[in-house]
């Protein structure tokens, strides 16, 4: 018999199970929704909706630049097993391209496809961050992606002015090892300093610092602090002499972004 997709839709959110799975329980039964249960029930199809609770913090992120867009998205799963398999990386290499080729939100073209990829592989499987830089025109766009086990773990997109995509490329390495939180001392959140100043002023206090001296001591770590976050502050990974800022010299980083797995 013919179903509609509104119970077909129904069903797979009650159940879990794929698109064309509940169609064709609907089908075997006639449209009665109880037996397309125990249907699915019976070949395994809806053990996905019981997995909602699970952790995924394993996966994989994949990277594309193609011309000046380079895109990022993370494909989450249970484990690396999971995230090592074929079918696991087909998907994410298909998502990435899909959000060069149309943008971050085109990813949702593949909930269906994800949904089923959650039966076959019988894990809870997520789509985590989605990521998509265009450079601007005469502007370089690099990457680094850290691969372990077959999979890429932690990328990184830079996009800059002025500058060489050896130059580019090496300020993505350094992104991916130091894991800056900000471009700039300006692009940290006025309350995140404000925050972190009063931390600095209690544990200096409770060092037993001089009264006259707090002030002083506090400024001192307060950079050490935007040493941590802020990229063009941070002391470059392969020559800790030498600053971000230092080694781009004219150069400008417009962009960057940086996802990891876990």
């Amino acid at each position: 018999m013919a179903v509609n997709a509104k119970d077909v839709q129904a069903l797979r959110q009650s159940t879990g199970a794929g698109m064309m799975d509940c169609k064709k329980a609907l089908e075997e039964s006639d449209g009665d929704v109880e037996n397309a249960k125990q249907w699915l029930r019976e070949k395994g199809l809806a053990a996905s909706a019981k997995r909602d609770d699970r952790e995924n913090t394993q996966g994989l992120v994949a990277l594309l630049i193609e011309g000046n867009v380079g895109a990022i998205v993370k494909l989450k799963c249970e484990t690396d097993f999971v995230a090592s398999s074929d079918q696991f990386k087909a998907e994410a290499a298909a998502l990435v391209s899909l959000v060069v080729a149309k943008g971050a939100d085109a990813v949702a073209e593949h909930a269906t496809i994800i949904d089923d990829l959650r039966i076959t592989l019988k894990e809870k499987i997520e789509i985590g961050d989605v990521v998509r830089i265009g450079a601007a025109a005469g502007n370089t766009i690099d990457s680094y992606i850290h691969m372990q086990g077959g999979r890429g773990v932690n990328a990184v997109l830079v996009e800059m002015s002025g500058a060489g995509s050896e130059l580019a490329h090496d300020v993505a390495v350094h992104i991916a090892f130091a894991r800056p939180k900000y471009l700039k001392r300006d692009d940290v959140p006025a309350e995140v300093v404000a925050h972190e100043r009063a931390t600095l002023e209690t544990i200096t206090r409770n060092e037993g610092k001089p009264e006259a001296a707090i002030s002083k001591v506090v400024e001192g770590r307060i950079v050490g602090f935007f040493k941590d976050v802020c990229l063009l502050d941070q002391p470059y990974a392969k020559d800790d002499k030498v600053s971000i800022t230092q080694l781009i010299g004219a150069a400008s980083i417009v962009n960057f972004a940086q996802v990891e797995i876990g």
